[in-house]
């Protein structure tokens, strides 16, 4: 008997998963609750165990391709039944051949004339692209996708409108005819243009984390209005602060860095600005503000960049924030965080620490609405109000804000209470007291 087995729901929110890595092939024996396939989610690796013990009859998904949640994933023959063979054995009755999940091959997009008839495979394109699709007002079964195996991406979207007919039609694209020849003149000469020269050194699929990335990334430079504000801030008693500490904290195997203390100053910053501690709901045009402070921390891995999530960061001590930032990067780049650790937070700080740089523009980590960047601490001499110059540790933040929602001025005034927590530390022991 036949037993086939659809992608479980994985959680809240998840529609799709993206297929990594198979551990059976057709035609092996597997066990119940053995490790059948790991799937893709929010950057969160899942690890999908048999729910049956059988044979491998046929795999109807490949690595790197989505499969919606009810999705077919595998079919198995379970124990003591005679099934038909696997893929690739004799059988002695035809079986019949499933259909095609995606189109043999991608279908070049016409440069003009009528767009080419819609066939019957199932449209292949992400989220974005379907909903960036519905907001242009495009039908995806008219667009041919110039992706792998013919997946529609935001790029193929541009020439193709609905009902239009014809690619060169649509009043926000440019026409691709050619112009009218007179009579009088010869026709143009067609030159195709010379080939391109053959030095690509690798082709390297975008996939798993990293189709995740860009995709999020799209999202937000396409949904938010992005703009950035820069300060300066003097870390000079920060820094005696934190290597005092430091003799301390790091006795009990936790390395104390400045992250902590930054991530004390912002909490104390959102809750003098609570409208930074929130996300957009675009779908009911309404700013969401969070009563919870759960901290975004960008953290560089392997396979690309994930943020790991703190939170209640307002109830924890610098050392716990300390130890539980070490935890997360750990166990971030052996890829072992589960998709709760990745998702659901308020507010996000990215720092490159000492490689840090002098400024950057940090893309929002959409929905939420601000998003700070940290550099690396550098003494110079700075000019002081009394007149007098000196040796100080200085370090810029920049801040990225969606214009949408939050003001330049409210933004401003954020950085500086933020600033004002960071040159004078002691503040934030203050509020413990």
């Amino acid at each position: 008997m036949k037993f086939e087995f659809r992608l479980p729901d994985l959680g809240e929110g998840v529609a799709e998963g993206e297929v990594v890595r198979w551990f059976v092939s057709v035609g092996a024996a597997v066990r119940e609750d053995e490790p059948l396939v790991s799937v893709l989610t929010d950057k969160a690796n899942v690890e999908i165990p048999s729910p049956k013990s059988g044979r491998v009859l046929s795999l109807h998904a490949q690595v790197g391709e989505k499969v919606k949640v009810g999705g077919l994933l595998i079919t198995l023959e379970m124990e003591g039944t005679a099934g038909p063979a696997p893929v690739g054995a004799p059988a002695t009755k035809a079986q019949p051949v499933p259909p095609q999940t995606e189109p043999s091959a991608p279908v070049p997009r016409a440069v003009g004339g009528n767009q080419p008839t819609a066939t019957s495979s199932p449209v292949l394109a992400s989220p974005f692209v379907r909903r960036h699709a519905s907001e242009l007002g495009l039908d995806l079964t008219k667009v041919r996708g110039t992706g792998p195996g013919g997946r529609i991406t935001d790029t193929d979207l541009g020439p193709a409108r609905v009902g239009s007919g014809d690619a060169t039609s649509s009043p926000m694209w440019p026409a691709l005819s050619a112009p009218p020849v007179s009579p009088s003149l010869p026709a143009p000469v067609t030159r195709s243009p010379p080939p391109a020269a053959d030095d690509v050194l690798e082709r390297i699929p975008i996939r798993g984390i990293r189709r995740v990335i860009a995709e999020h990334m799209t999202e937000s430079r396409h949904r938010a209005a992005h703009y950035t504000y820069v300060e300066e801030v003097d870390m000079s008693e920060l820094v005696t602060l934190r290597d005092r500490m430091a003799k301390h904290v790091e006795k009990q195997g936790v390395r104390l860095s400045y992250l902590p203390f930054i991530i004390k100053a912002v909490v104390a910053g959102l809750k003098a600005y609570p409208r930074l501690n929130a996300t957009v709901d675009d779908a009911r045009e309404e700013l969401l503000v969070r009563s919870g402070y759960h901290i975004g921390i960008a953290t560089a891995t392997p396979e690309g960049l994930i943020v790991p999530v703190i939170r209640n960061a307002d109830q924890k001590s610098v050392v716990g924030l300390s130890r539980e930032i070490q935890d997360l990067a750990e166990r971030g780049r052996a890829g072992t965080l589960s998709r709760t650790e990745l998702t659901g937070s308020t507010f996000t700080i990215t720092s490159l620490g000492a490689l840090g740089g002098l400024l950057a523009t940090p893309i929002l980590n959409y929905p939420e609405v601000a998003i700070l960047g940290v550099h690396k601490i550098q003494r110079r001499p700075v000019y002081r109000t009394d007149g007098s110059i000196g040796p100080a540790d200085m370090m810029n933040l920049s801040i990225s804000l969606d214009h949408r929602v939050v003001d330049g001025f409210e933004g401003a005034q954020f950085v500086a209470k933020v600033k004002s927590y960071l040159e004078d530390p002691h503040q934030l022991f203050a509020e413990l007291a």
